[in-house]
């Protein structure tokens, strides 16, 4: 029997504990477990690097939602992305990025990739024949964000997925912004979805996590051993975190799509923003894309001051209901000039982002009071 969304989030990998009945899955919080004789691990427990009941819950319920056969927990999205790139890659490989994207992942391929052997081509993923333009022989991962950070770029999932798997290369989606409510890479023909879980997925802004789900239970079972193999595992306690932000998932991400479609139509008339960039508008590029892919258009809004930089940075610094913060995703708003902040790291690459941008998380608070906020803010 299948089940919808919601069921899934509060059920998936969560049956009541058989020894006490206990509703919530119990926090393991240990390191190692007794074995019944050598070589005899009781359900395969052996030590919690390898494996622990409160992380197996978390991955169950992460693929159950993202509908493939195998997800694994992290310890932080990089430490997710760093496995699946030494996991599929190797010395002379080359990976497709966008031109477009969280300023962690992109110093994870400059900074530290790189100097493994692991080249990468930035390439707009709006924009499909630039895609295939930027792959070689040597792709092995088509790597794509959408929406995209900061600039909430729409990516095609299906089409880039025909394009990647023509070249033998995998299509890689970091599903952040989107979270699995909203849209589903797996089902339109990827191969691996990438969470910062620490976002929408947790949604509380307690808890640092990251997560890989494979379409394919053999990759699945290579990126498993990774994990263990090399350790980034999240603890039981993260992990618990985790789940029970999944449990309110769904209706998170509606009042955050209901708060952030106030909130851009707002902005969208107002003399002091110079621009715009919201997926759920129907003037932004990606709007027909986004619609065919995705649930709701979500609750990230970035703009353009169009005062310039400096009118960003005030528009930073004045806001009070919105949190002056780096990361997004949690019950409260946040707001942040990513050129200084989340996306310093690209400063002087291909990645560069506009100074006069903005960019909001919109919460879950009463949305009057977030437009007033903003109306203050904006000066």
């Amino acid at each position: 029997m299948s089940h919808g969304f919601e069921t899934l989030a509060i059920h998936a990998g969560q049956d009541p504990e058989a020894r006490t009945g206990a509703v919530i899955p119990p926090i393991y919080q240990t390191s190692t477990y007794a074995q019944d004789a050598v070589g005899a691990p009781r359900q395969g427990y052996e030590y919690s690097r390898s494996g622990n009941p409160t992380r197996d819950a978390l991955q169950e319920c992460l693929a159950a939602l993202e509908g493939g056969p195998v997800g694994l927990a992290f310890a932080s999205g990089l430490a997710a992305e760093d496995t699946l790139l030494r996991t599929v890659c190797k010395p002379g490989d080359h990976v497709v990025i966008p031109d477009d994207a969280y300023g962690g992942t992109y110093r994870l391929f400059a900074r530290v990739a790189e100097r493994w052997g692991v080249d990468y081509t930035p390439a707009k993923v709006s924009d499909t024949d630039a895609v295939r333009a930027a792959i070689r022989p040597t792709t092995k991962i088509v790597w794509v964000e959408t929406p995209t950070n900061p600039l909430l770029g729409i990516a095609d999932i299906a089409t880039l997925a025909a394009v990647a798997h023509d070249a033998g290369a995998l299509l890689v989606v970091d599903n952040t912004f989107a979270s699995p409510y909203l849209q589903q890479p797996l089902a339109h023909g990827a191969d691996v979805v990438v969470h910062s879980t620490t976002k929408y997925i947790g949604g509380h802004s307690d808890v640092v996590g990251g997560a890989l789900i494979a379409a394919d239970s053999g990759l699945g079972d290579e990126l498993r051993y990774h994990q263990n193999a090399m350790g980034a595992i999240n603890g039981p306690f993260d992990a618990w975190l985790t789940l029970r932000g999944i449990k309110t998932l769904g209706v998170r991400m509606d009042r955050h799509c209901d708060n952030a479609e106030r909130i851009a139509a707002y902005l969208d008339g107002h003399a002091r923003v110079g621009q715009v960039i919201y997926p759920g508008l129907p003037a932004h590029p990606g709007h027909e894309v986004a619609a065919k892919q995705m649930r709701r258009f979500g609750g990230m809004i970035s703009f353009r001051a169009a005062g310039g930089e400096e009118h960003a940075v005030e528009i930073c610094n004045r806001a009070k209901l919105f949190v002056l913060a780096e990361s997004l995703g949690g019950v409260e708003s946040l707001i942040e000039h990513p050129g200084r902040m989340t996306h310093a790291s690209a400063a002087g690459s291909p990645l560069e982002v506009p100074g006069d941008l903005v960019r909001l998380s919109v919460g879950i608070e009463t949305v009057d009071d977030l437009l007033a906020d903003l109306e203050q803010a904006l000066g």
